[in-house]
């Protein structure tokens, strides 16, 4: 009896352990899928996209280079932008571009009068006008010429060496921002006339004459720094007038000489978005990576361009 009634206990012991097991054994998964879902990530917010956009910019001819690299750079990490074909022209030049009715989105100028034009015809919101760079002016010989060898290394040429009248002169015409402020250093030297009689900073450098000076029948005039340099470069002239980058930009040529900043107006490049621009805002976006990317500072840099801080 005592053994029957033993056998009956442990078949109920055996039992209530069999349905404690299954009890347990059915709410665990089932809470374990709970926490599951509790601890599954939310899913992530899809890539931002971009609409494609297309920038027109209208550039001072002594930045193509420098502009091309920076543009390459900034479509590297902004894949939905891409640059129409740049225009770099001198800043006169882009002036009359734009007032024939020619689309930009944005103006960079080597020189605030172009700038102070543009913005007085309404090509340019004057709102978002600011000085990008500036530059020097400096007077630059064929690499192989005598000049080069007797002054390239200490580059100690002076203006007074061009008012000897020995030597030919290659400068920007009057659209050309480069010539401009080197009429006006000319001018402190009495190698331009001002056809308002003005010298030096007060000159704008734009009407005027060599005639009666030491330089008359020695001057060769060019519609952009580029073919100035070139002159300079292939031969033509002894003397070139040219910003301090356009000797990284087209090489061939030495510095012989620093006109002094006291005789010109300070070279300054403004820039602005145009008011005509559809794609403003983009534009902006554009100019202010330029200015502040450390990668773009470095590039304007190698290019001899210097930012306005």
């Amino acid at each position: 009896m005592k053994k029957h009634i033993r056998i009956m206990l442990a078949a109920a012991c055996a039992f209530a352990m069999v349905g404690a097991f299954a009890l347990f054994g059915c709410s665990a998964p089932a809470e374990q899928k709970a926490d599951e879902r509790q601890q599954q990530p939310e899913p992530q917010a899809e890539t931002e996209k971009h609409e494609a956009v297309e920038l027109q910019l209208f550039a001072a001819n002594s930045l193509s280079k420098a502009m091309d690299a920076v543009q390459q750079l900034y479509t590297q990490d902004h894949d939905w932008v891409t640059f129409k074909d740049t225009q770099y022209l001198s800043s006169g030049e882009l002036n009359e571009q734009l007032a024939g009715g020619a689309y930009a989105d944005v103006l960079i100028s080597a020189s605030k009068g172009k700038m102070d034009d543009a913005v007085e015809k309404g090509y340019v919101d004057e709102a978002t006008r600011f000085d990008m760079f500036k530059n020097d002016l400096v007077m630059v010989a064929g690499e192989d010429s005598e000049l080069a060898a007797t002054y390239g290394a200490d580059q100690n040429f002076t203006l007074g060496d061009i008012a000897t009248g020995d030597y030919t002169v290659a400068v920007g015409d009057a659209s050309v921002p480069a010539g401009n402020y080197a009429n006006q250093a000319l001018s402190t030297i009495g190698c331009f006339t001002d056809a308002d009689g003005k010298t030096g900073k007060d000159s704008a450098g734009t009407d005027g004459s060599y005639d009666g000076t030491p330089l008359e029948g020695k001057i060769n005039l060019q519609s952009s720094v580029g073919n100035v340099c070139k002159q300079a470069q292939s031969g033509a002239v002894d003397v070139a007038f040219v910003y301090s980058s356009d000797v990284y930009r087209f090489g061939g040529v030495k510095v012989i000489g620093v006109v002094p900043a006291d005789t010109h107006k300070n070279i300054i490049y403004p820039a602005a978005i145009c008011k005509d621009s559809t794609q403003a805002e983009a534009a902006t976006e554009f100019i202010e990576w330029a200015t502040t990317d450390a990668e773009a500072k470095k590039l304007w840099q190698e290019w001899g361009f210097e930012l306005v801080s």
